[in-house]
């Protein structure tokens, strides 16, 4: 007994089509997972790629047109009464954030690389071998390019400047600067850039473990902005300086993250 509407064909009934078949199709089944893979791809560039972007230029050029770096630093950094950087003898900020904390962030970047190097060996570690070279590339790499770029934009720090306890005219870091003056390398933020490399947990463990790649983005910002705080302190950096280090952190480690895990068949195999 044919329950619904059917159809009567050379005198027989026949059921009617079931309209979901033809989405089983493989043909169909391929299309439903381009459409998928597109909305992925652009949900992941906007919000990874062009919000960031987007986000960070507008406040550099915020920062820039109302000179708030050196508006940020005389305020909470620098005591004009005796001439002094706050954090200049600070031993929380020369000892700790800076000096053992770069020495941190150098440690974990050679155990990264030889952990890597170690997984062509080591049976257990062979399955994490991609992570481990993501992870040891991002901690090599983002710190030697801006330390690279700091050496090519020409840059005064704070402690160079006149009103800060230098004597070198303010230029800010987006116009030409006044020619006769001594090379400079301070911007963008080398020290902050060591901690912001590790942006590559949080890539690491997005797809996997996304809480747990929300608490590394977190803790990644907290240690970031203690690097920061004691550069900022000393008169290493201003607040752009550092916010220029973590914009391209974030975007180096995503560009390292698409070729490592999101071509092709890598997307769901970050530990291989």
């Amino acid at each position: 007994m044919c329950r619904g509407t059917c159809q009567v064909s050379a005198g027989h009934i026949v059921a009617p089509r079931d309209p979901s078949a033809s989405l089983a199709s493989p043909s169909s089944a391929i299309s439903l997972q381009l459409v998928l893979t597109r909305h992925h791809a652009t949900s992941l560039y906007l919000s990874h790629f062009w919000a960031p972007l987007l986000l960070g230029a507008l406040a550099l050029i915020v920062l820039a047109w109302f000179d708030a770096d050196r508006g940020i630093a005389s305020t909470l950094f620098f005591s004009a009464s005796d001439g002094q950087w706050i954090g200049r003898d600070s031993l929380w900020m020369n000892e700790v954030l800076h000096t053992a904390g770069r020495d941190l962030m150098r440690l974990i970047g050679v155990l990264a690389i030889g952990a890597w190097a170690a997984s062509f060996r080591v049976p257990s570690l062979r399955v994490h071998r991609r992570a481990l070279g993501y992870f040891a590339l991002c901690m090599a790499l983002v710190p030697l390019v801006v330390g690279g770029l700091k050496t090519l934009t020409n840059v005064d720090c704070p402690w160079d400047v006149a009103g800060f306890g230098g004597t070198r005219p303010y230029a800010e870091w987006s116009l030409p600067r006044p020619d006769g003056l001594p090379h400079a390398a301070c911007f963008p933020g080398a020290h902050s850039s060591s901690a912001f490399a590790l942006f590559a947990l949080y890539f690491l463990w997005r797809d996997p473990y996304p809480q747990r790649a929300q608490v590394a983005l977190v803790g990644v910002l907290v240690l970031g902005g203690l690097f920061s705080l004691a550069q900022q302190s000393r008169g290493a950096h201003f607040l752009s300086h550092d916010l220029a280090s973590a914009l391209i952190a974030w975007l180096m480690c995503f560009g390292f993250y698409l070729k490592f895990f999101e071509g092709g068949n890598k997307r769901h195999a970050p530990h291989d």
